[in-house]
């Protein structure tokens, strides 16, 4: 397969600014836990300081644009990505990571392209425009996350947390995502207001999402936040669960979350980005190899 690598460095790509919060257009109970009337904030329950949480988390790398030559003109993307898992119980531990590449474009032609950086398999997709290249990789990334889950669940299980949503990991047992920035508002105006009454630690009640899928939902604010709309986490649960059992994981959650809020002073999204994970994704991007040398490698293959 012949192809040519774009030689603009797509780290330099346009950054997207975080939409203001808007009203969402889903279904939401909020009667769940508590009538709307008895809303007040939920202090977290204590936990066993040894209690176990395994923190699962994924990083994406678009390594450059390709052009696959086979007469089509076709635009893709060669793309690295990694998954793991990091294990806290008193101590943090790396229990597993994984790296993939591969090459997303729409082209009958596709094939896996081999280089020294290792080999970029071939990912067909329905189209070449930007939105399902990349919706393509992000869900390559999803798969791999879930694998990752599924090979460190132990019983009894450990509050497992995802960071981001959910959805398509909501049969692992005890698992919770957790969502560090807020563009959405599900709550209505009476009950968003509990959310600038939460001290840290302290949750809202549970109320339930109905979009294309369904969650059990509640926000929590984490320790280190200087004003009240900030430092706030939205974490979700399979809606699955009878509400005694999400209200259960809710309460893990603020018992154990905010013990690992990452500072100010060493994480810019700091303390929605817990310590944790951080540090996970450091090590992920690491395993992921220099950006550069990844490329040359590319540009190499391509000559």
């Amino acid at each position: 397969m012949r192809f040519s690598v774009d030689p603009w460095d797509p780290s330099y790509g346009a950054p997207v600014d975080d939409a203001a919060p808007a009203d969402s257009s889903a279904t939401v109970n909020t009667a769940v836990e508590r009538p709307p009337g008895e809303w007040s904030p939920v202090r977290g329950g204590h936990a066993d300081r040894g209690e176990p949480v395994v923190f699962v988390d994924g990083v994406r790398r678009v390594e450059a644009r390709v052009w696959i030559e086979d007469g089509s003109g076709a635009i893709g993307l060669a793309a690295s990505w990694a998954a793991g898992a990091v294990r806290c119980d008193g101590r943090a531990e790396v229990v597993a990571t994984e790296v993939r590449r591969g090459v997303f474009a729409a082209s009958a032609g596709l094939e896996p392209v081999v280089t020294t950086a290792g080999t970029f398999a071939a990912a067909a997709t329905a189209s070449g425009s930007p939105e399902v290249l990349s919706l393509a990789l992000q869900e390559r990334l999803g798969r791999l996350e879930v694998e990752l889950a599924e090979q460190v669940r132990r019983e009894p299980p450990a509050l497992l947390v995802v960071d981001g949503p959910l959805r398509g990991r909501q049969h692992l047992a005890s698992a919770i995502g957790m969502i560090k920035a807020q563009h959405v508002r599900y709550l209505p105006e009476p009950l968003d207001a509990v959310l600038d009454a939460l001290a840290p630690g302290e949750r809202t009640p549970l109320f339930t999402i109905g979009t294309t899928w369904s969650r059990h939902s509640w926000y929590l604010r984490l320790p280190g936040s200087p004003t009240a709309r900030t430092g706030l986490v939205r974490c979700e649960c399979s809606a699955d669960l009878a509400p005694p059992e999400a209200a259960l994981l809710a309460e893990r959650s603020a018992a154990l979350l905010p013990r690992y809020a990452s500072s100010r002073h060493r994480d810019p999204r700091a303390p929605q980005n817990l310590a944790p994970i951080a540090g996970l994704e450091r090590r992920l991007r690491h395993l992921l190899g220099d950006a550069l040398v990844v490329r040359r490698a590319l540009q190499r293959s391509a000559a």
